[in-house]
C-alpha cells in the first residue's frame, strides 16, 4: 500500500500536480479531499481481490470476463504504462542536469540500465525494501513547502470547492483525476498481495489463499496510510508550485523538471533558500522515478504475463520466468 501510493506520485503526476499549482494556485486544493476516499476504495477494493483470489488482476478478469476484453484492457495499460515511463525518465533525467550538468543521453541510459538491473537481479525480499526506503523521497516535497513563503489561510480557503466553467479548469481536473487513479497502480497492489502471500507460505483450500483476519487488518492499514500519504504529497507539490510560480505570474509548466529549475530564483526566504529548493525538488523527481518505473513496468508485466499464462512475479529468478522479466526491460527501454 505504501510503496503503491508513492509511486501515484510518479515524476509525470508531480508535473501535473505542479501544472495545477502553478496555473491555479490554491484553487484545487478541495480536489485532493475528494480523490483520497477515491483513491482508497479503489485500491483497497483491488488489493483485496489479490488477497482472497490469490491470482493477479488479469488472471482475475480472465477467469470471469471475455478474452478479447481483456486483451484490450492489457494492450492500453501496457501502451499507456511505456509512455508514462518514458516521461519519467525524460522528467528524471532532465532533473538530474540540475544537479551535475552532464549530457541529457548519458543520464537517459544510466536511469534505465541502473532500473532494469535493479528490478531483474535483486531478489523480491531486498528490492521490496529498497521500494519502501526509496518511499522517503516523497519528503523532498513536505520539507520544500516550508523552506517557500506560504500564507497558509490562502492554502485553507482553497479547501472550499469552487468550479469554474473554463476549458483549461476542467481539463486540469480530468488530469489531475487521471495521473491519482492510475490504471497501473490497480495491477500492481494486487499481485504484489499475491507476492507477499507467497513468500508467508499462505496455505490454499481449493486453490484459495486462507487468510487471517488480521492480514485483512494490516493491509487495510497498509492501503490506508499509502494512500494518505500519496495524497499528502501530492497537495504539498500543488501548495509549494502555488506559493511560488503561480505567485510570480508563471504559470505554463509542462514538467516536473521545468518546475525544480523555475524554483530557484523564486525562494528568498534565507540565503541559497532557491537553490535548496530546486535541488530538493530534483531529488525527489529522481527518486520517485526510481520507485514508480518499476511499479509501471511491473504492472506491465504482470498484466502480459497472466494473460498469456506464462510465469511471472518479481519472487521468481529471471530463468524461471524471462517472459515476464523481458516485458519490465523492453517497456523501459
Amino acid at each position: 500500500g505504501l510503496v503503491t501510493g508513492a509511486a501515484d506520485d510518479d515524476p509525470s503526476g508531480i508535473g501535473t500536480y505542479s501544472q495545477a499549482g502553478a496555473g491555479f494556485g490554491y484553487a484545487l486544493n478541495w480536489l485532493m479531499l475528494v480523490m483520497l476516499p477515491m483513491m482508497i476504495v479503489i485500491q483497497e477494493t483491488a488489493g483485496r481481490i489479490g488477497i482472497v483470489s490469490g491470482k493477479g488482476l488479469a488472471s482475475v478478469v480472465k477467469e470471469h470476463y471475455n478474452r478479447w476484453a481483456l486483451y484490450f484492457v492489457i494492450f492500453f495499460l501496457v501502451f499507456a504504462n511505456t509512455v508514462n515511463i518514458g516521461a519519467d525518465i525524460g522528467a528524471m533525467a532532465a532533473s538530474a542536469r540540475l544537479i551535475v550538468p552532464i549530457p541529457y543521453v548519458w543520464w537517459t541510459l544510466f536511469f534505465v540500465l541502473a532500473i532494469v538491473l535493479l528490478e531483474v537481479l535483486i531478489p523480491y525480499k531486498v528490492y521490496a525494501k529498497i521500494l519502501k526506503w526509496l518511499c522517503l523521497s516523497l519528503f523532498a516535497y513536505i520539507i520544500t513547502a516550508f523552506i517557500v513563503h506560504i500564507s497558509w489561510v490562502d492554502v485553507l480557503k482553497g479547501f472550499i470547492p469552487t468550479l469554474k466553467l473554463q476549458p483549461e479548469y476542467i481539463l486540469i481536473i480530468v488530469a489531475l483525476l487521471g495521473t491519482t487513479i492510475s490504471p497501473y497502480l490497480f495491477f500492481w497492489e494486487p499481485s504484489q498481495e499475491v507476492e507477499e502471500e507467497i513468500d508467508h507460505h499462505i496455505k490454499k483450500e481449493n486453490d484459495r489463499p486462507v487468510v487471517t483476519d488480521n492480514w485483512f487488518k494490516r493491509f487495510h492499514k497498509d492501503n490506508f496510510t499509502g494512500m494518505l500519504f500519496s495524497q499528502g504529497v501530492a497537495l504539498f507539490i500543488m501548495i509549494t508550485a502555488a506559493a511560488t510560480l503561480h505567485q510570480q505570474g508563471i504559470t505554463n509548466i509542462s514538467s516536473a523538471d521545468q518546475a525544480a529549475a523555475a524554483l530557484a530564483p523564486l525562494v528568498h526566504s534565507f540565503p541559497n533558500s532557491g537553490k535548496i529548493a530546486q535541488l530538493l525538488f530534483a531529488f525527489g523527481i529522481i527518486g520517485t522515478g526510481l520507485l514508480s518505473i518499476p511499479v509501471l513496468a511491473g504492472s506491465a508485466a504482470y498484466g502480459v504475463s497472466e494473460a498469456l499464462d506464462i510465469k511471472e512475479g518479481l519472487g521468481k529468478k529471471v530463468k524461471r520466468a524471462r517472459g515476464f522479466y523481458a516485458v519490465i526491460a523492453g517497456a523501459t527501454f
